[in-house]
């Protein structure tokens, strides 16, 4: 469920009141991943890297509270339940959207990815949870390794957004430089960096 909330009434009231107006409200932060855990148990398990990722994506985010509310237009929007959108390569050879509930569970989280991204595929139309969820944004360009990328200020979609390419190895190690965008009026750096550093954990601990 969503429902409109006063600033006033959260801990965001003083970056709502600074940030909902600015030109450009939006932080990129960069951070290199190391996702040798990931690799290692998508090749042991077959499960897609992807996958996993956003998986800990939703995981990292869970108790992270100022990923509960969204600035949405001039409105400051709170949310009982977080999202992972992916984008899915559709059968015309265009991306579509497709939105998936996050979740503890890896198995489930697992079939829910397998079966909503094959029907997005195949239908070419777009999943969206975004009027029930706080939905985190993610796009991996799998074409060639990146370094980061900055996402654009639409002024329309202010969710968090991560961004990254293909993973590279080094030694026995493999690493994921990944962009986070996220609202200033939603979150501070301090927060962000607390769900960077959860993110590290989540891809660490996964079994």
């Amino acid at each position: 469920m969503s429902k409109e909330i006063n600033p006033k009434d959260t801990t965001r009231a003083s970056a709502y009141a600074l940030w909902m107006k600015a030109p450009n409200p939006m932080v990129t932060f960069f951070k290199t991943f190391d996702v040798t855990n990931l690799v290692r148990i998508s090749k042991r398990k077959h499960l897609k890297f992807n996958m996993l990722l956003d998986y800990c994506i939703g995981k990292a985010a869970a108790p992270v509270k100022e990923f509960y509310l969204l600035p949405v237009g001039e409105k400051l929007i709170q949310y009982d339940t977080i999202a992972v959108n992916t984008i899915v390569k559709n059968k015309t050879g265009e991306v579509s959207s497709c939105d998936l509930p996050a979740s503890d569970d890896l198995e489930s989280f697992n079939r829910d990815y397998l079966q909503y991204t094959s029907q997005v595929a195949e239908s070419c139309t777009d999943r969206d949870l975004s009027a029930n969820s706080m939905v985190i944004g993610t796009s991996a360009i799998v074409d060639t390794e990146i370094d980061g990328a900055v996402g654009m200020n639409s002024g329309i979609f202010n969710n968090p957004f991560l961004i990254w390419g293909r993973y590279r190895k080094k030694l026995f190690r493999y690493y994921l430089p990944v962009s986070f965008q996220f609202h200033h009026t939603q979150m501070d750096g301090a927060h962000a960096g607390r769900f960077l550093e959860n993110l590290q954990k989540e891809i660490n601990d996964i079994k």
